[in-house]
């Protein structure tokens, strides 16, 4: 019997010694796991998402702000009804996501989302419907005060693949980590039920807002440019349109429009196609509006005199069985270099780059930044890229004098030419001019690239281009009174190895006042149908938005 007593002691003594040596890991050695479980298990965090930066224009009109939003989500271990009963309450304001009445809800979760994007006043509605174990948690969703307009520009800002929010394509994109801020962290304790408990101690890591952004886009030449868009596709009958403002001697982009256009309020539902900016991101033949490059090259390194006269333009030019005419098929013998501008004659151009020869043409294209990036501050620019000079044929060198068989962005040929205005120096475009936060002001200065051609080549060129403006097809659409220095420009479309015979992109490039020029710009107008011709299309839209431009600037005529 003794020993049966022993054998119990013995067991009882092990017994307690395991639960004292058990105690002891816990309260001792594993005390600090222990404890995080149990704050995690009753201790809750939520992201505070950050105010994201505003956008505005140059006369501090804002393009983009930040409206309240709400996300709605269910404590399933709160939630008093059936999942049916809760989805039928909440079916008149059901959006981005639906609320499935045959799924079961999980009790071991204490928070589930249901809809997001509420307004203020939905949620208002939602809260008088006393649903227990619903709850709100606020965000902010992205308010455009002009509705569409600058979609392109502006871009917008999306859900990522973490769900979280981030900007894409334009300034939202190209400016994300000055716009987004920093989101804050608040931690509070919470009961079994998942309610806060009050009297003990929240922590909170404030969030910081993003940085605000001022443009140069000067919002009256903004709207300018997008409502003659409007009116010039419908017009014209186009398919596609697009204009760009700078200002040619500094880089500031006063205005940038594309048409067709999207909502970035729902961008989601609109073709993805349409999120890219065309003046930035595609590549086109630019036509006879590249004239304006070659021949500045051409003079600048002394390859033609103006006093020079062309001895090959008595009709058409054949160049490695390729037939060169004229695009009205009129020619002019003896014409002066300021008549090849003036007649956009294709076979005095060929005559002009032959003179420059395919050397000095490729490395000119250079100084004037073709084959690069111009850097510009939005997301999306891509670079057309030159040929290698090694595959340059004879006929490259011909048919690239007038404008095809070389593509370049509509930003880089406006950039190119704008340094004719400037006196012969190019700048990077630049859309925004400062950047602000709560601390500072961040100006954004201009950079100049490069002076590709001589002040005096310059005002060669200018003289030249006022005169193909005052003698060329369009002159009866020219605003009276302004000196115009411009040009036209009618691309054939390349496809399938071949050009097509009907389609055309029409364009203008230009700037004035030409003695003081304040603006540069380019408009393009894809496949016109009432005319082909640039001179037709493109260039009277140019001198409507020129006259808007005279007027909102307060520019006085000079004759």
């Amino acid at each position: 019997m003794s020993r049966r007593i022993k054998i119990l002691r013995i067991i009882l003594l092990l017994s307690f010694l395991t639960i004292i040596g058990k105690l002891f890991f816990w309260q001792v050695i594993d005390s600090e796991r222990l404890k995080t479980l149990a704050n995690l298990q009753y201790q809750i965090s939520r992201e505070i998402p950050a105010d994201r930066g505003k956008i505005y224009s140059s006369d501090n009109f804002p393009l983009v702000l930040n409206n309240k939003n709400y996300l709605v989500y269910v404590n399933p271990q709160i939630l008093k009804i059936p999942l049916a009963d809760l989805a039928k309450a909440l079916k008149p304001f059901l959006k981005d996501s639906e609320i499935n009445p045959d799924k079961s809800l999980d009790k071991k979760v204490q928070w589930m989302p249901l809809m997001k994007n509420l307004t203020e006043e939905e949620k208002k509605q939602i809260e008088e419907l006393k649903i227990e174990g619903l709850g709100f948690e606020e965000s902010k969703i992205r308010f455009y005060p002009e509705s569409s307009m600058s979609a392109q520009l502006l871009g917008f800002v999306g859900e990522n693949a973490e769900s979280g929010r981030k900007g894409y394509f334009g300034l939202e994109g190209y400016y994300e980590n000055e716009l987004k801020g920093k989101n804050g962290l608040r931690s509070f304790n919470q009961d079994a039920l998942g309610r806060p408990i009050p009297f003990l101690e929240n922590i909170e890591e404030k969030s910081i807002p993003g940085r605000d952004l001022y443009l140069n886009i000067d919002r009256s030449i903004q709207y300018s440019a997008e409502k003659h868009l409007k009116e010039g596709l419908a017009k014209y009958g186009a398919s596609s349109g697009s204009i760009i403002i700078m200002n040619p001697k500094n880089g500031a982009i006063v205005a940038m429009a594309c048409l067709p256009s999207f909502d970035p309020r729902k961008y989601s539902k609109e073709d993805p196609e349409l999120y890219k900016n065309p003046l930035i991101s595609s590549v086109f033949e630019p036509g006879s509006i590249f004239k304006v490059i070659v021949m500045a090259s051409a003079i600048d390194v002394g390859a033609i005199k103006t006093t020079d006269k062309c001895p090959l333009c008595s009709g058409p030019r054949s160049i490695s069985n390729y037939l060169i005419k004229t695009w009205n098929e009129k020619y002019y013998p003896n014409s002066t270099i300021e008549d090849i501008i003036v007649h956009s004659d294709n076979v005095g151009m060929v005559y002009v780059a032959e003179k420059l020869g395919t050397e000095k043409f490729y490395e000119s294209l250079k100084k004037f930044g073709f084959g690069e990036f111009t850097k510009v501050d939005l997301q999306g620019e891509i670079n057309a890229g030159l040929k290698d000079k090694k595959n340059w044929q004879e006929i490259d060198l011909a048919t690239a004098s007038f404008g095809q068989g070389i593509a370049v962005t509509p930003i880089q040929i406006l950039t190119a030419i704008s340094a004719i205005a400037s006196k012969g120096e190019v700048y990077q475009p630049q859309v925004v001019g400062k950047i602000f936060d709560s601390k500072q002001i961040i100006p954004i200065k201009p950079i100049k690239k490069a002076n590709p051609i001589s002040r005096t080549t310059a005002e060669v060129m200018t003289e030249m281009l006022v005169q193909a403006v005052e003698k060329g097809e369009a002159k009866w659409a020219k605003p009276k009174g302004y000196k115009i220095a411009g040009k036209t420009g009618t691309a054939q479309i390349p496809i399938k190895g071949h050009y097509d015979p009907e389609k055309t992109i029409a364009s203008f490039v230009g700037f004035a006042p030409a003695n003081d020029p304040k603006f540069s710009m380019l408009v393009i107008l894809n496949e016109p149908k009432t005319s082909s011709w640039g001179s037709e299309t493109a260039a009277p839209l140019w001198f409507e938005i020129a006259a808007d431009i005279f007027r909102i600037w307060k520019i006085a005529p000079v004759y």
